[in-house]
C-alpha cells in the first residue's frame, strides 16, 4: 500500500513529489511521457532559473532528474485504469497494479483524439472515449472499439461483458496481443449516420455500428476522473481549496484543474497540493 501515487511526472507531478518527499511522504510517481511538452519545438524563456532558453522536453528530464536524486520512486508506464476498492486507490498501469491511500492526477490535457471526418459531429451522440463510463447505456449492442495499445484492451474486458458483438479497429495500427475477437484493420476513412452515429467506413469497407469507444493512447486525468465520479466543468476537474476534487482522497493539479496554462503555475499547484496530501494523510 502506497501513501500515495502521484500519476503524470510534469511539473506539477514532480513539484507534489519532491515537497511530499521533503516532508517525509515516500511517493510513487507513475509516467508515460511528457505531456503537452513532450512536442514543444519552440525554447522556453519566461520560467525562473534559467540563464538560456531551454526546451520543454529538457526541463521535464531535468525535473524527473531532480526528483531521483532525492530518492523518489518513478516508474515509466501507462497507467490505463483508475478505481477505488475496499482497501484504497487501484491503480492499473500496463503492467502492474497498486494500491494507494490517496492519488494525485497531474497527466494534464493531452488526450489522443481522431481527425476523422464524423468524429466531432458524433462525439456524444454514439461515439464515447470512457467504456467504464457510457457502457451501461450500450448492452447487448453492436459496438465498435478503436484502439491498437494496452488502453484499448483493458476497455474491450469490459465491452465484452455487457455485449457479445464488440469489434475492435486498429485504424491501420498493429496489434500485439493474441485475442479471439473480430478486427478490422484498415483504416478508418469516416463515421457516418443521422442524429448518432450508425456505421464506421474504412477504406476496405461499411461496418454497422451502434455504439464506439475510443481508447488510443493512454487515458487522461479527465478519463480517470470520470471513471469516479469526479466533476468536471470545461474540461476541468473541479477541486477545492486543497486542490482536492470530490471524491475524497483524490487529488488534481496543473492544467488539468484550468487556469493559466504556465509551466510556473503548474509548480505552484504541486506545491500546494503536496501539502494537503500531507494534511490528509496525516489525518488518516
Amino acid at each position: 500500500m502506497k501513501q500515495v501515487i502521484i500519476i503524470g511526472y510534469g511539473p506539477a507531478g514532480i513539484s507534489a513529489a519532491i515537497y511530499l518527499k521533503r516532508a517525509g511522504v515516500e511517493p510513487l510517481v507513475i509516467g508515460k511521457d511528457f505531456g503537452a511538452l513532450e512536442g514543444y519545438s519552440d525554447l522556453i524563456e519566461n520560467y525562473y532559473g534559467f540563464s538560456k532558453p531551454i526546451e520543454g522536453k529538457k526541463l521535464i528530464q531535468e525535473g524527473i532528474d531532480q526528483a531521483k536524486r532525492l530518492g523518489i520512486e518513478i516508474i515509466q508506464d501507462a497507467v490505463i485504469s483508475l478505481k477505488i476498492d475496499d482497501i484504497g486507490f487501484l491503480v492499473v498501469t500496463s503492467k502492474h497494479r497498486y494500491h494507494a491511500k490517496s492519488v494525485l492526477l497531474s497527466t494534464g490535457k493531452t488526450r489522443t483524439t481522431l481527425n476523422i471526418p464524423g468524429f466531432n459531429k458524433f462525439r456524444g451522440k454514439g461515439i464515447s472515449m470512457c467504456a467504464t463510463c457510457d457502457g451501461y447505456f450500450y448492452r447487448k449492442k453492436k459496438l465498435a472499439i478503436v484502439g491498437c495499445g494496452a488502453y484499448m484492451l483493458h476497455e474491450l474486458e469490459y465491452l465484452n461483458r455487457i455485449s457479445q458483438d464488440v469489434t475492435i479497429f486498429t485504424h491501420g495500427n498493429q496489434l500485439n496481443a493474441d485475442i479471439e475477437q473480430k478486427i478490422i484493420s484498415d483504416p478508418i476513412v469516416s463515421f457516418k449516420g443521422n442524429e448518432k452515429v450508425t456505421h464506421i467506413e474504412t477504406t476496405q469497407g461499411m461496418y454497422e455500428v451502434d455504439g464506439v469507444f475510443i481508447a488510443l493512447g493512454v487515458p487522461s486525468s479527465v478519463d480517470f476522473a470520470s471513471q469516479l465520479g469526479v466533476i468536471v466543468e470545461k474540461n476541468n476537474l473541479v477541486v477545492d481549496e486543497d486542490y482536492q476534487t470530490n471524491v475524497e482522497g483524490l487529488f488534481a493539479a496543473g492544467d488539468i484543474i484550468g487556469g493559466k496554462l504556465q509551466i510556473a503555475k503548474a509548480v505552484y499547484d504541486g506545491m500546494e497540493a503536496a501539502d494537503s496530501i500531507y494534511q490528509y494523510l496525516k489525518n488518516k
